[in-house]
């Protein structure tokens, strides 16, 4: 997932070690000492890198690295970090013998996995977790399917339940959280009907990011830390409900800069097009920088004629259509503009910022999307 040097790259991405670290501490600070951490480094560790992350944080007291499938759990183990592993997205019956194998955790929500798991002829259990259906209607076991799913597992041999998790539908979107409330209720309802059926469930765990940081009851005895170990909110009304509790501000750090450099200085007299389908205009003389990276490294294309980037510290709006590989920015008020400066996508440069908040509000969609989105092949570098 590297590229080559990257003073010699196009684009690229620095990743703050102090920054991560922070937010580490910072929730590590509010859900204490004895509740373990999943660090959710699926999407490529939300667009900041799988290896840069798992290496950041391997001297924490990190208890799971959490992915998304069974590629992804190949790609962190192959640094043979310390954490276990624990892929929440669905397995396919013919790599469940690799994951087991492996030794990796499985979520687990159909019984044909189940029965399939059994069937393998290992000498390793399969470590599982189950997920419980609770509201979200996406993954999960939903109540009326719990006696099969407890029926069969008390018939298996090869199977070791770690696990119970959910998931929350609504407690990011909104300031009112009874619905996430009801989703707490059903969860306990259903953790103790298999603990009745004779079961242990040694890690009881349904807290993302915000759920983390706004509600301890949540907690039980593992958190998943997503989005907020990267210094992200998962929204606005998050941040407003953790703040209307009398949470303090500047709690997390984000933790990802995004760069490329000037490719050519363009003067363009007044009355010129600028890019594709002649969508703006030169209304003065004007000099363009070209910079070299587009909707293919992830700088989505809603942003045309809308974004901007920093050069110098200065603005620089974004002028005509973002193309696959090419932007185009207005900088005919920032002096001394050079081939090859420095230019911010998202991230500060001197005492200006672009957040993913901001981005994401450009290209009306969430901060989640604006990194996941930036293309795996570009370098990070540790910082």
């Amino acid at each position: 997932m590297k590229n080559t040097n990257i003073s010699t790259s196009l684009s690229w991405l620095e990743v703050s070690r102090e920054n991560i670290l922070n937010n580490i501490r910072v929730i590590r600070k509010k859900i204490g000492s004895d509740v373990k951490i999943a660090a959710v480094v699926k999407a490529n560790a939300y667009g900041h890198g799988y290896q840069e992350i798992a290496k950041i944080l391997e001297d924490e007291t990190i208890a799971f690295l959490a992915v998304h499938s069974l590629e992804e759990a190949f790609i962190i183990n192959e640094g043979n970090f310390s954490p276990e592993i624990l892929i929440v997205g669905y397995v396919p019956f013919e790599q469940l013998q690799e994951a087991v194998e492996a030794g990796f955790h499985l979520t687990v929500y159909n019984t044909e996995t189940i029965e399939f798991l059994e069937k393998l002829k290992i000498f390793k259990k399969a470590k599982i977790h189950l997920k419980l259906e609770t509201g979200t209607n996406r993954q999960g076991i939903d109540e009326k399917e719990l006696p099969k799913f407890t029926e069969l597992l008390k018939k298996t041999k090869n199977i070791e339940l770690i696990g119970a998790s959910t998931h929350f539908a609504n407690i990011e979107d909104t300031t009112d959280h009874s619905y996430a409330q009801s989703q707490i209720d059903r969860y306990k309802l259903i953790i103790s009907e298999i603990e009745d059926a004779g079961f242990e469930i040694p890690i009881k765990h349904t807290a993302s990011s915000a759920a983390s940081l706004l509600f301890s009851k949540t907690h039980y005895n593992m958190i998943r830390f997503g989005i907020s170990l990267y210094g992200l909110w998962p929204s606005k009304e998050t941040y407003l409900s953790y703040r209307l509790a009398g949470g303090e501000n500047n709690l997390l750090t984000p933790a990802l800069t995004w760069k490329t450099k000037v490719a050519q200085i363009k003067h363009v007299p007044k009355g010129s097009f600028i890019g594709y389908g002649c969508t703006y205009r030169t209304t003065a003389d004007s000099k363009i920088a070209v910079l070299p990276l587009g909707y293919y490294d992830g700088y989505d294309r809603k942003l045309s004629n809308l974004g901007y980037v920093l050069i110098k510290g200065e603005r620089a709006q974004v002028r005509g259509r973002v193309c696959m590989d090419n932007i185009m920015v207005d900088v005919t008020n920032i002096p001394d503009v050079k081939v090859e400066d420095e230019v911010v996508l998202l991230g500060r440069q001197n005492g200006d910022i672009i957040t993913a908040e901001q981005m994401a509000s450009w290209a009306q969609t969430i901060n989640y999307e604006i990194v996941a989105r930036i293309n795996p092949l570009l370098p990070r570098k540790i910082i």
